[in-house]
């Protein structure tokens, strides 16, 4: 089994989200990609971060229909910061016959080398580097010179049509009141729409 791992905030889960990891499970030919929300993201700032329950819930909307996509809670229930390394090695305990594989975009790449155990994140799964518009371009060289040979044959690098979204700018679209239509699913406007989520100043 070809398993991808896609973690993340997910706040809100937008197209741009749904498009890398199905553009990944067809260029890997990934079997399921899980999408773990993050409990207590150790790089990012939690101040205004959507409760976990509210996160889950909207990729549950979202990923509704695709018996490819999957959500997979265990960080939300982890006490404590969520660190990929620990999920990595608790999927593998699970599936240890499987490949796993971990979805990211080219900008996180570029810091992964400060995450907790890098090379052990790299040995127990194929990462998946996907660059966005205006972000950090890839090429195999440069990821050849920050990792070295061995460990670069663990990333690869996957073009998708670029869409330009951000989880950031959606939330202060909404905040001004303004639309989100066609940047998330509608099942998706919808949930922060009924529970007021990011300060709504009017309907999303």
């Amino acid at each position: 089994m070809k398993l991808g791992i896609y973690g993340g905030t997910f706040d809100p889960v937008h197209f741009g989200h749904l498009l890398l990891a199905e553009q990944c499970r067809e260029q890997l030919e990934l079997d399921e990609v899980r999408f773990v929300p993050a409990g207590d993201p150790p790089h990012k700032d939690r101040l205004g971060l959507s409760d976990g329950k509210a996160r889950a819930e909207m990729l549950d909307f979202a990923t509704a229909g695709n018996p490819d996509f999957v959500v997979d809670r265990r960080e939300l229930k982890r006490v404590g910061p969520s660190y990929t390394i620990e999920t990595l090695r608790e999927i593998k305990a699970e599936q240890p016959d499987a490949s796993l594989y971990f979805l990211m975009g080219a900008d996180s790449l570029a810091y992964l080398a400060a995450w907790r155990e890098p090379q052990e994140i790299l040995k127990l799964a194929t990462v998946a580097a996907v660059g966005r518009p205006g972000g950090i371009s890839l090429d195999r060289d440069k990821v050849k010179q920050v990792w070295g040979d061995d460990l670069a044959d663990r990333i690869h690098i996957i073009n998708m049509p670029q869409i330009d979204l951000s989880a950031t700018d959606i939330r202060r679209r909404v905040r001004d009141g303004r639309s989100i239509r066609y940047m998330v699913p509608a099942s998706v406007e919808a949930y922060i729409g009924d529970r007021e989520l990011f300060g709504n100043g009017g309907n999303p």
